[in-house]
């Protein structure tokens, strides 16, 4: 499923982040696997359940609250939810080839305001425009230079450069 979020993976991820560190921890880190970081919300259960944008609120705000720096490590497309998930995080390191993205205007969907709010937090007004109401993908190179996330790197050096911001 592109590493989409379903029920369960969101979940796990609110009880994650809303679990004290431990003693010994300094940062978290969310990666995937995969050549995709996260493709969004699975739709099927998004459609099943009413209100279907609370889970992913929910995972987002344990993020956004967690005590220690959170480092997304992006080695894939992070597209809606999973772009969500990758700029609610401290510190992001992306892959050149990665892109970022909120395709939900293209399927006739609106984000919540709780998704747009933070966009417009770390993308400003003219790239939050862009991201919601084209829905085209955003090559992570343009975000970095931007200012949106902290490290661009070529997909083979992910592990060495987010090693040396503290991973």
């Amino acid at each position: 499923k592109r590493n989409a979020l379903d029920g369960e993976m969101l979940d796990e991820l609110v009880a994650a982040f809303t679990k004290p560190p431990e003693a010994q921890e300094r940062v978290a880190v969310i990666r995937a696997n995969g050549s995709v970081f996260c493709s969004g919300l699975d739709m099927r259960q998004r459609a099943a359940a009413p209100g279907g944008a609370s889970g992913i609120e929910k995972m987002l705000y344990a993020i956004e609250c967690y005590p220690l720096p959170v480092v997304g490590i992006v080695q894939g497309d992070a597209i809606a939810g999973g772009n969500e998930l990758a700029l609610h995080c401290d510190h992001v390191v992306a892959s050149a080839s990665a892109r970022f993205g909120m395709s939900l205007a293209q399927i006739g969907l609106a984000p919540s305001w709780f998704l747009c709010k933070k966009l417009m937090e770390v993308a400003g007004p003219v790239i939050t425009k862009q991201i919601l109401l084209l829905g085209d993908p955003v090559p992570a190179k343009r975000l970095y230079d931007l200012g949106i996330i902290g490290h661009v790197t070529e997909p083979g050096d992910l592990e060495e450069v987010a090693g040396a911001v503290g991973v």
